[in-house]
């Protein structure tokens, strides 16, 4: 029947007796508090109680057994008695009631201060995701098998023994049983050790790292002797705990449950969505299959097809441009006043050659066969193969060379040129 303190952002307060302080939380919702907290310290020089006060007096009221449990274990737990406590208070959660009860007459602090971006509960949410998303290959391996069976055998011992005990359990139904209770008894445990964390952290750390050493290497030490999962009915369940772990973390590292619940859904859309996904890409590949047109084949061309195709090309485009330099759209006075020789451009035009006869001799006396600068390239050509050869074998071929060159007439060599 006591009045608390409600406590607010940036409060400092200093007092000496007994008092309760409440933290009312705000409703609205904004996105930018999706990973805020409030972190409220409690210090003194001298030793107090630190008492969480819940909202249900009365544990008849809990609705789920859970619930009842932690209210029967409230009443029965010791409140906690230090010198400086940390109380961690998730944006958009229930109010938060706590009382101070000093041994003696020392002033303590109560300080109110606000994380906007608190690191565990993003390493959660992104824990969450990494976990879910990556579950099916992770179930395949046998280290991330190992580091399973440590964390569940010191987070959930009573889990981990019944485990390792199955095989001696001859009825399925009691092991279930069983197994229901093992996993409520953990739960409630891993909330205890979460909410008393720090303190038995600060009061009871070489206990608590005791503890973890003992059964990190039990557990390691028999799930080493019963080996990784083989049976693919095996690796699934593993696969399924492993989803269902990512949403608790999921939810646990949001302070907005609206948020959380999004994602979850949003997550098992992007899983399911692979099969549709798969089977429109195969029915995809079969219709292109189907439909694609027939791959183009190429025909090479032999050197006599290529001398014709050229000519007659040749003779084609000459006949267009001649039958576009008669059409009125060109600017024949323009073309005539820079060309060099107009009389030979109008005679061509009229239809005779665009080369005349004195410039075909000339072409055919230096380009031709026999010519001299068809010898040039010969010659230039032999002597860069022989300079590019070894010393031993160049005196040898020189000597088939000649050879040959008495033997044979310049008319292969122009052969082998064109």
């Amino acid at each position: 029947g006591k009045n608390c303190s409600l406590l607010q952002e940036m409060d400092v307060i200093q007092k000496q007796d007994e008092n309760c302080y409440c933290y009312v939380q705000n409703r609205t919702i904004h996105l930018q508090y999706l990973w805020s907290t409030l972190q409220i310290k409690v210090n003194s020089r001298e030793k107090f109680r630190f008492e969480p006060i819940s909202e249900k007096n009365n544990c008849r009221n809990s609705e789920t057994v859970l619930e009842f449990a932690a209210c029967a274990v409230q009443i029965l737990w010791k409140p906690e008695t230090c010198t400086e406590t940390f109380l961690s208070i998730k944006q958009y959660g229930e109010d938060v009631c706590f009382k101070i009860q000093p041994f003696k007459i020392e002033p303590y602090t109560v300080r109110v201060k606000r994380e906007m971006l608190d690191g565990k509960l993003l390493f959660l949410f992104v824990a969450g995701i990494f976990l879910f998303h990556f579950a099916n290959s992770l179930s395949r391996s046998a280290k991330f098998f190992y580091l399973s069976g440590i964390i569940l055998g010191a987070l959930a011992l009573l889990v981990f023994v019944l485990l390792t005990l199955k095989r001696f359990i001859p009825r399925h139904s009691t092991f279930w049983i069983l197994m229901s209770g093992s996993w409520m008894a953990s739960l409630y445990f891993i909330y205890c050790f979460k909410e008393n964390m720090q303190w038995l952290w600060s009061e009871h750390r070489n206990y608590l790292l005791g503890y973890f050493l003992a059964v990190g290497v039990t557990s390691f030490a028999i799930c080493y002797q019963h080996g990784p999962l083989t049976t693919e009915l095996s690796i699934t369940l593993f696969t399924w705990t492993l989803q269902l772990t990512a949403f608790v973390l999921i939810y646990c590292g949001v302070t907005i449950p609206q948020v959380a619940y999004a994602v979850i859904a949003v997550s098992l859309c992007s899983k399911g969505l692979c099969y549709p996904l798969g089977a429109a890409c195969h029915i995809a590949r079969k219709m292109k299959h189907h439909f694609k047109s027939k791959k183009m084949v190429f025909k090479y061309l032999t050197e006599e097809e290529y001398r014709e195709q050229g000519e007659s090309e040749t003779i084609r485009a000459l006949e267009e441009l001649r039958s576009f330099c008669r059409s009125p759209d060109f600017p024949s006075w323009i073309a005539v006043s820079k060309l060099q020789a107009p009389h030979r451009f109008a005679a061509f035009v009229l239809g005779s050659p665009h080369v005349s006869p004195a410039e075909t001799k000339a072409h055919d006396e230096q380009y031709g066969i026999g010519s001299s600068f068809l010898e040039e390239q010969l010659f230039e050509t032999r002597a860069v193969s022989d300079r590019d050869e070894p010393a031993n074998s160049v005196h040898e071929e020189d000597e088939e060379n000649e050879n040959e060159m008495h033997a044979q007439t310049p008319f292969p060599y122009a052969t082998e040129l064109l």
